[in-house]
């Protein structure tokens, strides 16, 4: 394939693609935080329920457990940057990728509690994540896109 317009990637538009790679890392980042949230509830001896995922008064510094929950989202957040470094792989693209995962989720909160997010907390733990998750994600892809592209004959070599 000769690229004489010096760009190093196809750009075409391909809705299949960028749907399906909405849909991996939605999944990775919920599967992760029910997993991290079926540890948290194991070793609480609570009752394991959707609702540490999606209800707004879950998420507050008054004891344990919703400190608890403030922790999973955050680690979630890492967990979805190693989404975005493995699924999409672009650095230009974790900022929309990353806002979208978390639109989905105000959604699916705003469905599962049948009103808008107004608690201060619910917000400022999502900005929180949205960010670390942008940021640490595009870091990942960056050093990626960075790496030595190698051009010698002898690097056809050692890659086959």
């Amino acid at each position: 394939m000769n690229n004489l317009s010096g760009q190093f990637r196809k750009t075409t538009w391909d809705p299949i693609l960028i749907i399906s790679q909405i849909v991996a890392v939605q999944t990775v980042m919920y599967f992760c935080l029910g997993f991290w949230i079926w540890i948290i509830a194991s070793m609480l001896g609570s009752t394991k329920s959707l609702d540490y995922a999606f209800q707004y008064k879950e998420i507050h510094v008054r004891d344990f457990e919703g400190r608890s929950v403030i922790v999973i989202f955050v680690f979630n957040a890492l967990v979805g940057a190693l989404a975005l470094w493995w699924l999409v792989q672009r650095t230009k693209q974790c900022m929309d990728f990353a806002c979208t995962a978390h639109l989905i989720h105000l959604i699916c909160c705003w469905v599962y509690n049948g009103i808008f997010p107004t608690s201060f907390s619910w917000w400022c733990l999502n900005i929180v994540s949205l960010s670390i998750m942008c940021v640490c994600g595009e870091f990942l892809c960056m050093r990626t896109e960075l790496q030595a592209i190698p051009l010698g004959m002898n690097s056809q070599k050692t890659a086959l």
